[in-house]
């Protein structure tokens, strides 16, 4: 869909504009589409309290139905109860590994379709499409899927053997972008756009009321630069509603620390599998370092050590920290990750086994006798630091760690990547989002501070009209961020029917 380039009048706002074309707001755009949940006339749900909840009042949409009495007493893995709630009407009991079929049907009513667009920069499936797609995903494959359209179903149309129940990155992409197109929501989005800006307008015209004013650029093929050229278009788009969906992955997160810029320090996972295809790294290369304790940083161990690439893997944390998501994940259904675990704890360097520098030692030494420890232990080329920090890169590319101690170790290397997460960008709201944020004074964080939202409405708490959901507010996992898109798609129609309402009474009157 092209944005033509036009102020739009307050007659010709729309009622929602979604900015963020990942599986967040590809699920609300399902809702949002006509796509309405009920309970099944022969559905039933294993938990007797929440079965008789819908019970009362069986002939209701989910949408119209009291979603914060549906979610009182029930528990799961999100800290959101809506995110809870729809997690367990869509996929009953599966953290125990149960298979209950779900309770609800899916009906297609049109007549309840609300008019949007969903902005993003690259096709449907947002970051899923920038993601490694050698490696296996965290979720099982039911968990990744959206409604209506079953993934290990489509996955099996695509390959014949569906290993570990899970999918690659890359698969999921497509299942995303099939999805927008099986479904028929391709008309309400608009790809290769950017937004740079959003600001609440308050209209004096006839209507009154108060809306948002979208402004970005989308990228467009220019005729008079030739076949396959793209210009970036400007555009401006209003609505009633905003909802952002953009999800964490935009920026990635930094140390702060000396040489952080320096050429042989990266920040993506990327740059290890471009540095592999070049033949750079092998067994005879200077050791990898790997920062951070996360599945990306365990991806690129892995990729490292398969090709017998030393390995050093300095993280913050404690091996046994219950914060650490190894120490959250089932072994039997993530064999490489509980195996990266087993390497970080079984070939733990001990401060008295790496020669001390106090920030000034001989780099070659150190170098001679940590390549020397590495060849003992179950996991010969790795090395497990925990509790260690990274104090600076230098030049040569030695890289400068301090223990909990306070000890300093020099460590000669190839290259370093530094993968501890990833902010989201919000550039485009003022101060970056921050006055959104559950602490207004720090940067926004998927983790430690989150947009802040009613817990049933998504609705942000010191914006009105302004929605979040998915990683922006503290939700990382496909199957809870389905709950985010209930929430706002149910909000937004109770919106609607207060204003038929109030329509028909001024008529009335």
């Amino acid at each position: 869909m092209d944005l033509q380039y036009k102020d739009i009048l307050p007659r010709e706002v729309l009622p929602v504009v979604v900015i963020g074309n990942g599986p967040s707001g590809i699920c609300l755009s399902y809702l949002l589409s006509g796509y309405t949940p009920y309970l099944s006339p022969e559905g039933t749900h294993p938990n007797p309290l929440l079965q008789g909840k819908l019970d009362q009042q069986p002939d209701l949409s989910l949408l119209e139905l009291d979603l914060e009495y549906l979610c009182e007493g029930l528990e799961g893995r999100s800290s959101n109860p809506v995110a809870v709630l729809f997690d367990s009407l869509l996929l009953p009991d599966s953290d125990f590994g149960l298979d209950h079929a779900s309770p609800l049907l899916w009906r297609y009513e049109p007549e309840r379709a609300t008019p949007h667009l969903v902005l993003g920069k690259g096709p449907p499936g947002g970051a899923w499409h920038a993601m490694e797609g050698s490696m296996l995903t965290l979720s099982l494959a039911n968990w990744m899927e959206l409604p209506g359209l079953k993934l290990k179903e489509w996955m099996r149309e695509k390959r014949r053997n569906v290993r570990n129940d899970r999918a690659t990155p890359a698969e999921i992409a497509s299942y995303y972008q099939h999805y927008v197109n099986q479904m028929g929501l391709e008309d309400s989005f608009a790809c290769g756009t950017t937004v740079t800006s959003i600001q609440r307008v308050n209209c004096e015209g006839a209507s009154g009321r108060p809306f948002w004013k979208v402004q970005g650029t989308q990228k467009r093929e220019a005729d008079e630069l030739g076949e396959g050229s793209l210009s970036e278009v400007p555009f401006i788009v209003c609505a009633d509603y905003v909802v952002l969906a953009t999800g964490t992955h935009d920026i990635p997160a930094r140390l702060g620390v000396e040489g952080e810029g320096l050429p042989f320090v990266c920040h993506s996972f990327w740059e290890l599998e471009a540095a592999i295809s070049r033949g750079q790294l092998d067994h005879t290369s200077d050791p990898v370092l790997v920062v951070g304790a996360g599945l990306t940083a365990a991806d690129a161990v892995l990729a490292a050590h398969h090709l017998n690439t030393p390995v050093y893997h300095a993280f913050r944390r404690s091996v046994t920290d219950p914060g650490l998501i190894f120490n959250q994940l089932p072994k039997l259904l993530y064999p490489e990750y509980h195996k990266v675990h087993q390497m970080m704890t079984q070939q733990q360097q001990h401060d008295q086994d790496i020669p001390s520098s106090g920030g000034t030692g001989t780099p070659v030494d150190q170098q001679d006798n940590n390549t020397a420890s590495m060849s003992t232990g179950s996991y010969p080329g790795y090395v497990s630091l925990p509790k260690h920090r990274v104090v600076a890169f230098k030049p040569d590319r030695k890289c400068v760690l301090e223990g909990e101690d306070g000890r300093c170790t020099v460590l000669q290397v190839s290259m370093a990547l530094v993968l501890i997460g990833a902010h989201p960008n919000l550039s485009f709201l003022p101060e970056n989002g921050r006055p959104l944020g559950l602490n207004p004074q720090e940067p926004i964080t998927c983790r430690r501070n989150p947009l802040e939202v009613d817990p049933y409405t998504y609705e942000s708490v010191s914006e009105g009209g302004l929605y979040a959901m998915g990683p922006l507010v503290g939700e990382n996992f496909v199957r809870f961020l389905k709950g985010g898109a209930l929430a706002i798609a149910s909000d937004l129609a109770k919106k609607q029917r207060a204003k038929e309402e109030n329509h028909t009474t001024l008529r009335v009157s």
